[in-house]
């Protein structure tokens, strides 16, 4: 019975978050956006920074710096300090899709209510965004995968001398 009340209270401040949260991100954009894209540069080096710190984001969340230490027992507090580090990567990744989507026409409303008007900009800074971070994140991952590629070869390349030696058979077993 506890645990039904514990799944409930959680289901209902969570979704309260989500809500009051979502509602908040959309309220803040619409008042900020517009105050970005009239900096110099305008609304294309407001998405590429976005796309930026985007990719940076999700590099730090995809990233093994964050695991757990194998059989090394670590503390509440590191781990508590590991979820919260990937949690703001994760935020960090998402929060400029949440921002630039904000500034788009809203879905069901009219154009001229203010909370649904598309704010001037948020098009061409959606493309610069779409632009920089899959250029850039494609050039990541290719040199994420090449990386970890020599990284097998040199292991492959190490077993196979000890194998030629003799002394690899033990030690590839392990």
């Amino acid at each position: 019975m506890r645990d039904a009340v514990g799944l409930l209270v959680y289901l209902v401040v969570g979704g309260a978050l989500l809500v009051f949260g979502i509602g908040g991100t959309r309220w803040f954009a619409r008042h900020i956006a517009p105050v970005l894209y009239d900096l110099p540069g305008g609304s294309w080096v407001v998405g590429g920074t976005l796309g930026l710190l985007s990719l940076a984001g999700w590099a730090g969340a995809v990233s093994s710096r964050f695991e757990s230490p194998g059989a090394v027992r670590t503390g509440t507090l590191s781990r508590a300090a590991r979820v919260v580090a990937r949690g703001v990567c994760w935020a960090a990744a998402l929060a400029p899709v949440v921002f630039l989507i904000s500034g788009l026409r809203g879905r069901n409303c009219r154009s001229y209510e203010p909370g649904c008007a598309y704010v001037s900009g948020t098009g061409s800074a959606l493309l610069a965004y779409v632009v920089i971070s899959g250029g850039m994140g494609w050039l990541y991952h290719r040199w994420r995968r090449a990386r970890s590629e020599e990284r097998r070869a040199r292991e492959r390349e190490r077993l196979r001398k000890l194998l030629k030696k003799g002394k690899g058979k033990s030690r590839g077993t392990r």
